[in-house]
């Protein structure tokens, strides 16, 4: 998005130019909230106008609605929340018939996270979803710590991560963005192996595989046994794993991990981040996206920079973009 931004006392107009792109999809600014922390969008609605954000990354999406696990599925750590939600979702048809109408009439930005348990159910989500008007891009969840099928091992063979990738690009009529496991040994090799199936950009990370113990009844406190742990306790570990794709893809990168403030997406920006994502921190603070988008259009101003491609990176080239 451009703004006219008027100076005083010189009067000079200051074209500010917000917008980036993922692939071939424009979003105005690239302040985006993170899949499952955000809903279909509806509950954020009630705090903010949504069409200011960059984009809405949905609830992850299977073809028929899931109960997700039982609980308990969420606590909170230091800095942080370990969750076990277990991808419960309305299923593919709702969205469609419900939810996805609401988003577009409020204008923003949907992006759907495609969560199927099967390699087939992904390439028929992302069928049906590319397919649809409104629709200009998906997120393909490879790495969901909390489910038995799918999920996880998606993310976590780089043999089965192939395939997948391989399979449903053939399928997609729109931008893929592939979210990443953090839980692997090497993650550029994963984010490597996206770019050449095809990805047109990269979601980094997903939560941290984590446990803890019911000291009382002394056994794992979610029936899982190990859940996902996000918020600023893992900040420092998605800023390096992003720093260290940057050096490996040119494809974008959508930086995500423990986001809180302005100064947290700046880290992740001169990591390599295009866009960034806010995940746990829309639980504590329901309008953190748009005081993020407010003070990321501020520093611009501040900092006089007109283009995102003078910060994305910028820790790489040890130069500051005045």
């Amino acid at each position: 998005m451009i703004f006219r931004l008027q100076f005083q006392p010189s009067n000079k107009v200051i074209m500010l130019n917000t917008s980036v792109h993922i692939g071939s999809l424009k979003i105005k600014n690239p302040i985006t909230v993170a899949s499952g922390t955000a809903g279909y969008g509806e509950e954020l609605s009630m705090f903010m106008d949504i069409s200011r954000l960059g984009a809405i990354f949905t609830k992850g999406l299977s073809l028929e609605p899931r109960a997700g696990n039982m609980s308990p599925r969420i606590v909170e750590t230091p800095s942080g929340i370990l969750n076990s939600i277990g991808l419960q979702n309305v299923g593919i048809e709702e969205f469609l018939n419900e939810k996805l109408p609401f988003l577009l009439k409020k204008g923003a930005t949907v992006i759907p996270n495609i969560a199927g348990r099967t390699i087939d159910e992904n390439v028929e989500l992302c069928r049906i979803l590319t397919n649809t008007e409104g629709i200009d891009a998906v997120e393909l969840n490879v790495s969901c710590p909390n489910v038995k099928e799918g999920g996880i091992a998606f993310g976590r063979e780089l043999s089965v991560f192939t395939k997948l990738i391989q399979k449903v690009r053939k399928f997609c009529n729109s931008v893929l963005i592939i979210k990443l496991s953090p839980n692997v040994s090497d993650i550029t090799d994963f984010a490597y192996t996206a770019k050449e199936m095809g990805a047109d950009a990269i979601s980094v990370v997903n939560t941290i595989l984590a446990m803890k113990i019911d000291i009382k009844k002394g056994v794992p406190y979610f029936k899982g046994k190990v859940a996902g742990l996000s918020g600023p306790a893992i900040k420092p570990i998605a800023v390096r794993m992003v720093y260290e794709i940057f050096e490996r893809v040119d494809i974008p990168i959508i930086g995500m991990g423990g986001i809180c403030n302005i100064n947290d997406i700046l880290e992740f920006m001169m990591a390599g981040a295009t866009a960034i994502s806010l995940g746990t921190i829309n639980l504590v603070n329901p309008v953190a996206a748009i005081e993020c988008i407010e003070k990321y259009e501020q520093y611009l101003i501040s900092e006089k920079i007109n283009n995102i491609s003078e910060l994305v990176g910028v820790a790489h080239r040890n130069t500051m973009p005045h």
